[in-house]
């Protein structure tokens, strides 16, 4: 059955991380992605390495597992835009297609004919969808924008790791390039709200992300402790700064992560673990409470903890029907049976490597559920495809545009 964005092209100028992300989940979606690179060279993650993809007998190829992670369900096209003849390919695909997703810094497009407004009166149901470090508008709108720089100027970095003083202590980046793919994910709704505005007035619009102002957002409740308090908030490690007792403790053998989100649970928990005084006890009788005496509770519980395995606490706070659970690598992830059951891991035929692995969408429709078909591309896997079969170019008119370098 077909997805749910079966009907949408998007043609995606983008590349490295949070415009790809984009245009991968608008790929599960069910939409058709062409993805333009530069001759030659192709996206800057494909360079990204190592590790590398690896061929049919295990040796390198050209293509970063980090270029995998966001190109899945494409099609690769090649076209030199610094060309004259090459611009004018890309305006044939923009008047063909139902979205643009580009990440070049501010105005560069527009300088080759390819902008919004250029693009627009070409193919005015066009949602345009542009994804830069800080905007289209104010004082930065030129500057260009890396996801670690974002995460330091956005706060991200303020509220993450230990706190000063302790062991380990400053701040951190987050283990993953969050400002980047959180940047994807609301530019993805974003062009499917478009697409929904178009259904209704028949027309397209720009979109103008900003991993800056994505970054910001995803500070959720910092954000608003912020605003009631005056204070900003600061860095607490593992804890969280509303709700006790949501932390990892030291087991016999490990970790274990808690996670009482309202007083029920917080009883649950110390009757399961023999410990109902410390629920009894008007220090810790409520959540507000708890975090007033955060140090003295987390002191007790860790003697409580150490007195079991990780494995011990699992089972037996599953049990109980308190939330828990272990710290996991991300080689234990996959060998979690909720993960096997949900089919998370795929496995997608490349013409390189033969069978790549790789994440599924936690996307689930019951009426248009999503297929995984298509492994990232190789570079410029489709470029006669596309241009043969949508464009109607010739052999005489591809052998020019090769000929040129334009594609």
């Amino acid at each position: 059955m077909p997805g749910p964005l079966s009907h949408i092209r998007v043609l995606d100028l983008s590349r490295v991380l949070a415009g790809p992300w984009a245009g991968q989940n608008l790929a599960d979606l069910g939409a058709e992605v062409i993805k333009v690179e530069r001759p030659k060279v192709g996206d800057d993650s494909r360079a990204f390495g190592p590790p590398w993809v690896k061929d049919r007998e295990g040796r390198d190829t050209k293509d970063s597992a980090y270029f995998t992670s966001a190109n899945r369900g494409k099609k690769s096209i090649t076209v030199n835009l610094a060309s004259p003849a090459g611009q004018a390919l890309v305006r044939e695909l923009a008047q063909k297609s139902d979205v643009l997703i580009e990440n070049y810094k501010f105005g560069d497009l527009a300088r080759y004919g390819l902008g919004y407004g250029d693009l627009a009166k070409l193919n005015p149901r066009l949602v345009y969808c542009s994804v830069t470090g800080f905007g289209q508008t104010g004082p930065q709108r030129e500057h260009p924008g890396y996801d670690f720089m974002i995460q330091g100027m956005g706060g991200m970095m303020s509220v993450t790791g230990e706190p000063d003083g302790a062991p380990g202590g400053g701040p951190q980046r987050a283990g993953v390039p969050v400002a980047d793919i959180i940047t994807g994910m609301y530019a993805s709704i974003a062009v499917c709200a478009a697409l929904a505005s178009r259904a209704e007035t028949g027309k397209g619009q720009h979109l103008d992300l900003a991993l800056l102002d994505s970054q910001i957002a995803l500070l959720a409740y910092q954000n608003t402790n912020y605003f009631a308090t005056g204070t900003p908030p600061g860095r607490i490690g593992n804890l969280h700064p509303n709700i006790v007792p949501y932390q990892p403790f030291k087991t016999a053998d490990g970790d274990v992560i808690l996670a009482c989100g309202n007083d029920n649970l917080y009883r649950k928990f110390c009757d399961a673990a023999g410990c109902p005084e410390l629920a009894a006890d008007p220090r810790f009788a409520t959540n507000g409470k708890r975090v007033e005496n955060r140090a003295e509770l987390t002191r007790l519980l860790q003697g409580v903890f150490a007195m079991k395995t990780t494995k011990e606490w699992v089972a037996l706070l599953e049990a109980a029907g308190v939330p828990n659970g272990p710290i996991n690598n991300v080689a234990q992830v996959f060998e979690e049976p909720q993960v096997k059951a949900r089919g998370i891991r795929l496995k997608l035929d490349h013409p390189a490597a033969g069978k790549l692995d790789s994440v599924a969408s936690p996307m689930r429709f019951s009426g248009t559920p999503l297929t995984f078909e298509r492994a990232p591309p190789l570079l410029g896997q489709h470029t006669e495809e596309i241009l043969r079969e949508l464009l109607g170019k010739s052999d005489a008119e591809l052998a020019k545009l090769r000929a040129d370098g334009v594609v």
